[in-house]
């Protein structure tokens, strides 16, 4: 197999690995109420055990993930999450469960910072950048729809605890990531520089690129877009379950709507971005996905579920409000690809390190907010918040658009239309 191929495998099944762990943060939310006996509001810190140490460990290695290369940090961080995962059917307890997000949440870190900059590293322009960061997205989502499957399937209504043996199948597939990814070689050379700089100044030279006004504008949209979307993915399966008041299991399973539609709309921006102008397309998605809030939650109330099996008599809501995924699905990649297309590619790491730190910080943010809001105000109210970022995230595409305009090194082109 041609190497340029083995690094796009070995980059796609480590991202495969991490959506399933990152993202079960949901179905273990849900999980974790019924075999721990704790609350909404305390379920929900689990995010931010996963969103904080993706944020701090960011923050520590972006500005250094071209010394350290990024072979060598993937394999990292996918060793000490085959071990945490192994670990955590016999160390179980609501606490490990913090642990194990921890360390997902650290993995994902290092995986996410050089997956994006290997992204500059294997592809030849602005086009080819977009589109292969579309579909490694596509592929993240696959992972989250596979990891509702694979979690469902172990959850035993008789057995409280059978749902943790899901993490000796995860700690596999890491391993078998790890074993890939070590075989593999890429030419990491293009990252060095003539001269060995202190490496404070990396993190001045990070920092130096969050007060540009264009990357400060990004760092907003992809903060309150990550707001977004984790506050409906982290608590679709509590909603499906508490408010719907579907089985556990198919809580979980019809959660995957979710991802579903999020990876075809992420396989259908790759085409629309190409002839259309980014802002008409990320803004109207933004006015559908709110529109279906509106008519989606209205549809949840007052219905009778006692007699629900399965799919097949599953009501009206749980189909329609996953299907926001569709529409939420091009933002995060589009404003992505635009960002770093605008950098030299050493500069990717510092600003892949942002990327993950601030949408980490906006994943922790729309969980907590919604955790809160769900325990004291119901689950209806906790998904009409959503309607508050949506605005607020149109408002910021706007001035991220002019600003995008007028920058030099950023071309309306990048996204291989206008």
């Amino acid at each position: 197999m041609p190497s340029y191929w083995k690094v796009k495998l070995s980059i796609f099944l480590n991202y495969f690995v991490f959506a399933i762990l990152l993202n079960s943060v949901g179905t273990v939310i849900l999980q974790v109420q019924h075999t721990y006996n704790v609350s909404e509001t305390s379920a929900s810190v689990l995010e931010a055990f996963k969103d904080l140490s993706i944020a701090a460990v960011s923050f520590l290695v972006a500005s250094y993930i071209h010394r350290l290369g990024y072979k060598n940090a993937m394999l990292i961080a996918l060793g000490f999450n085959a071990l945490v995962c192994l670990l955590m059917p016999t160390i179980h307890s609501f606490g490990m469960t913090k642990v194990l997000f921890a360390v997902a949440g650290a993995g994902f870190a290092l995986i996410k910072v050089s997956v994006y900059g290997t992204i500059g590293l294997v592809t030849a322009d602005k086009k080819e950048h977009i589109s292969l960061m579309n579909f490694i997205e596509s592929f993240f989502m696959i992972g989250i729809l596979a990891g509702y499957f694979i979690f469902s399937g172990f959850i035993d209504e008789s057995s409280p605890t059978a749902w943790l043996n899901v993490y000796y199948i995860l700690g596999g597939i890491s391993l078998i990531a790890f074993t890939l990814l070590l075989t593999t070689s890429f030419d990491e050379s293009s990252l060095k520089t003539e001269e060995s700089k202190p490496f404070l100044n990396d993190f001045v030279e990070m920092f130096r690129l969050v007060v540009l006004p264009l990357v400060l504008v990004f760092v907003i949209c992809a903060f309150t877009y990550v707001l977004i979307e984790q506050s409906i993915m982290s608590w679709l399966p509590t909603f499906n379950n508490k408010v719907l008041h579907l089985p556990a299991a198919l809580s979980i399973q019809m959660a995957s709507l979710l991802a579903i539609a999020t990876a075809v709309g992420r396989f259908l921006a790759g085409v629309l971005l190409k002839k259309l102008n980014w802002l008409i397309v990320l803004v109207g998605c933004l006015l559908v996905s709110a529109g279906l809030v509106l008519v989606a939650l209205p549809l949840a109330q007052n219905i009778d579920t006692s007699q629900v099996t399965g799919w097949g008599n599953a009501p009206l809501a749980a189909f329609i409000f996953p299907i926001i995924g569709l529409f939420l699905a091009p933002i995060y990649p589009a404003i992505n690809s635009l960002i770093l297309s605008s950098l030299p590619v050493r500069q990717h790491g510092l600003m892949s390190g942002l990327i993950v730190i601030f949408s980490a910080l906006g994943g922790t943010t729309g969980s907590l907010i919604t955790g809160y809001i769900f325990e004291h105000y119901g689950g209806q109210t906790a998904f009409y918040f959503s309607l508050v970022p949506i605005g607020l995230l149109i408002v910021a595409l706007y001035f991220f658009s002019r600003l995008q305009g007028k920058n030099t090194t950023v071309q309306i082109d990048s996204m291989g239309g206008h």
